[in-house]
């Protein structure tokens, strides 16, 4: 499968979530997302304000939210989603609540993720990382349609920070077949080369979330020439 680096850019999130990530490493960050013509830069709630006056409008910055534990109350993540996106940010990148998910409390799952899109209300961009690693199947699948029901505009796979590791092309195929062609799929979590990248555009990913994003898209130009 080849790609136009162009169009694989505008499919990255640049993403340093790093809790030691310093302003000058965020000022890096988006001086590399503008270089690479990324669509998009994903940092901390407190790098928001900082990305946001870095950047050109052509790329826009997401910050996450309940990172990465999930555990979070409901009204805190969506109180920091509306200070994120009163900072600059226009997309927000929640983690669920997975102690709901692993005791079938899907009201509770769609509740959490309820509260933080009425907070990031349209058209503001609201994907939903439902740590698709330390699911099942079943549990993937339920997940999925109660961030959906919800109101999520993307199912995400992975915070890159659990011990059950990233993305899987096995995960992202499942919440594609789950979401249908209407709502995005983000895969992110050890995506480290054009490779890894490209399998998971072809399980059904239409965003992918990399702090590799030079690695990555060197390596599409190197293959495009």
């Amino acid at each position: 499968m080849g790609i136009d680096p162009r169009a694989l850019a505008a499919m990255i999130d640049h993403t340093l979530l790093a809790p030691e990530a310093t302003s000058s490493d965020i000022t890096r960050l988006c001086a590399e997302a503008v270089e690479l013509g990324v669509g998009t830069v994903c940092v901390s709630p407190s790098h928001v304000a900082l990305a946001y006056g870095l950047l050109p409008a052509t790329i826009q910055v997401a910050s996450v939210v309940g990172f990465p534990s999930g555990a979070h109350r409901s009204e805190v993540k969506a109180l920091e989603a509306d200070l994120a996106l009163d900072s600059g940010a226009s997309e927000i990148d929640m983690v669920i609540n997975l102690a709901h998910v692993l005791s079938g409390d899907w009201r509770g799952v769609e509740d959490d993720v309820a509260e933080v899109r009425a907070a990031a209300h349209r058209p503001a961009v609201l994907k939903v990382i439902i740590e698709s690693g330390a699911l099942t199947d079943d549990q993937i699948v339920q997940t999925c349609k109660s961030a959906v029901a919800a109101g999520a505009d993307f199912v995400k796979t992975s915070t890159g920070f659990h011990k059950t590791g990233g993305a899987t092309t096995h995960a992202v195929a499942l919440m594609r077949s789950t979401v249908g062609p209407s709502i995005g799929v983000k895969a992110s979590g050890g995506i480290r080369t054009l490779a890894d990248a490209l399998q998971m555009i072809e399980a059904g990913a239409n965003r992918i979330g990399a702090s590799a994003s030079r690695a990555i898209l060197d390596a599409a130009q190197t293959e495009q020439n």
